[in-house]
């Protein structure tokens, strides 16, 4: 996927803060039509996208060492997220989303979204910092990153579900990750159907 400039807040759709918070919900209800490599983009933008000279982000980090990094698994293949460039780079070809499915302890809404962000901890890169207290940073950040890209889901109309069942070391391997890198937490995504796969949201 080529390169793609900063995603201006008015890709991120109209809607109030306020409105997002109240209407966020895990939607299951996904169509068969992909998302756009804008709206990816844009979802991948929210949760760590660069916004400020200092390299500041739009999700925060313990002493800003951002230990995460972003992948999505679509139709076509997987996507890293290159926050320095804000792009999207194809790191692998084919329809891995049955092999994450089956990763994700089988939850067919994994299987159903036309993708899912997929984020990961790269062990070792708080260590030299916070040392065994690391993994807990990580975690919080997980969940920073998560609710970014699941408001911004709202604010641009986007069907969006977190997913933390997951067999960390299936999910490394449906991904071919290197082995510190670790999955920690997936968001599925889609656009919105009246004819749903799975009904019901909550």
């Amino acid at each position: 996927m080529p390169s793609t400039e900063l995603v201006a807040a008015s890709t991120l759709g109209v809607k109030s803060l306020e409105e997002c918070l109240r209407t966020r919900r895990s939607c299951h209800d996904f169509g068969w039509d992909p998302l756009t490599g804008d709206e990816l983009l844009g979802l991948c933008w929210a949760g760590q996208g660069i916004t400020g000279p200092g390299g500041q982000r739009t999700a925060p980090s313990a002493g800003g060492v951002h230990p995460l990094e972003l992948y999505v698994v679509t139709a076509a293949g997987i996507l890293h997220y290159e926050a320095e460039a804000n792009r999207l780079e194809s790191v692998g070809r084919g329809d891995r989303r049955p092999a994450l499915c089956t990763a994700a302890q089988s939850q067919d809404v994994i299987g159903l979204a036309a993708a899912t962000v997929v984020i990961v901890a790269v062990e070792g890169r708080m260590d030299p910092r916070y040392g065994a207290r690391s993994r807990h940073y990580e975690l919080v950040e997980t969940g920073h990153v998560a609710q970014n890209v699941l408001l911004a889901a709202t604010a641009m109309g986007i069907c969006a579900t977190p997913v933390g069942a997951l067999d960390d070391a299936a999910v490394r391997d449906v991904l071919d990750l290197p082995a510190n890198h670790t999955p920690l937490y997936l968001v599925a995504v889609g656009h919105h159907t009246d004819r749903p796969h799975i009904a019901g949201s909550r």
